[in-house]
């Protein structure tokens, strides 16, 4: 049995990490599996995609396409004619797919139309928000998928909902939350922390990548003005995503206590989220990482595919309340945040169930 891994984007490499150690775990315990790792290239900077390969342990991909850059048409097209000739000449049992990017969406298409099954991880999420590229491959990707993996009970209601097979729906828990389990005993303190004379619980960690967040000049200047006077005179840490950076470069405010810092690795990355005060972001995945590791959160955003994180865990949804944002931080800084808890399944072991899931679906076909 071979099983096809892609992944392009940043987000993906913490998901895949843990699910190829699970299959080499289970082939050197004699089971009949291989992987061929593809990466499209969707995220092509090095601290957005090398880093992590290096500190998560994936291996070198088999091959990558090399597609970064461009429109997401232009890189949903790219993709797709390069991973057509990559399953032409490497047919596998599966093409397994990882959360919502362009290359998830465009991968399972491309497959689908050459007749090879696709297994989704991350299968049935929703925010409900259709302004949102990654909803749009989520909903295409979960329509023509043969197999869902699935974070939570709510993800598996949302597949039921539309009509996918029961039999079909694998509640396995949260790959992302694997890889954090893995590296918590390895997170790395940046270079930067003693230089800016940072403490453990010190200080605010600020993440922003949304196109409604980033886009639009005046409303980030908002935001950062807002975030800067909720903190009074908290140190807040923000690592700029090459998105962000551009317009930040062309924005006059007064940074008081922001520290614009640059994109972090994942081992440094988790340090920060570790031993923060409080998280503001508009990151689906931060709200998972800081849910199990009990750090107050805000999303800057109306909806979530995580409701669990906010049902269970530390995190809650602002939108575009700046009034909202000051009497959360406000809360965080008094002590007086929800503490939450951990999500079923959200133990570290949600690689191994999707493995023996494989296993036990295409070694009996």
């Amino acid at each position: 049995m071979l099983i096809t891994i892609v992944a392009g984007a940043r987000p993906n490499f913490m998901k895949i990490a843990p699910i190829i150690k699970s299959i080499q775990q289970a082939k050197a315990n004699g089971a009949n599996i291989h992987f061929r790792l593809v990466h499209t290239g969707q995220h092509y900077d090095k601290k957005m995609s090398g880093d992590f390969f290096e500190q998560l342990g994936i291996p070198a991909p088999d091959i990558n396409l090399e597609c970064g850059g461009g429109t997401q048409a232009e890189q949903t097209a790219a993709i797709m004619i390069k991973f057509e000739k990559e399953l032409t000449e490497n047919r596998p049992s599966a093409v397994l797919v990882v959360g919502d990017v362009t290359s998830t969406m465009a991968c399972t298409i491309t497959a689908k139309k050459l007749c090879v099954d696709v297994v989704h991880v991350e299968a049935g999420i929703r925010s409900g928000d259709m302004t949102m590229p990654e909803e749009i491959n989520r909903i295409v990707t979960d329509s023509i998928c043969n197999h869902f993996f699935t974070t939570s009970e709510i993800a598996n209601k949302n597949l039921l909902a539309h009509q996918a097979p029961a039999s079909s729906i694998h509640f396995v828990g949260n790959t992302m939350i694997d890889t954090l389990y893995q590296n918590l005993d390895k997170v790395k303190q940046p270079l930067f922390w003693q230089e800016m004379n940072l403490q453990e619980n010190g200080y605010f960690l600020l993440t922003l990548h949304r196109p409604s967040n980033v886009d639009d000049g005046e409303k980030l200047k908002n935001i950062l003005e807002a975030v800067n006077e909720s903190a009074m005179d908290v140190p807040v840490l923000f690592p700029v995503h090459p998105r962000t950076k551009h317009m930040l470069d062309n924005l006059i405010f007064e940074k008081k206590n922001l520290l614009i810092i640059e994109p972090q690795g994942y081992l440094e990355f988790i340090y920060l989220v570790k031993n923060a005060k409080g998280i503001i972001t508009d990151s689906g995945g931060i709200t998972e990482e800081a849910t199990v590791l009990h750090i107050p959160c805000l999303t800057l955003r109306t909806s979530t595919e995580r409701p669990e994180t906010i049902e269970l865990g530390t995190n809650e949804l602002i939108g575009d309340d700046l009034l909202k944002l000051k009497e959360c931080v406000k809360e965080i800084m008094d002590g007086q945040w929800k503490k939450g808890s951990i999500p079923k399944f959200w133990d570290g072991k949600a690689s191994d169930r999707i493995v023996e899931n494989l296993i036990s679906i295409y070694n009996r076909n």
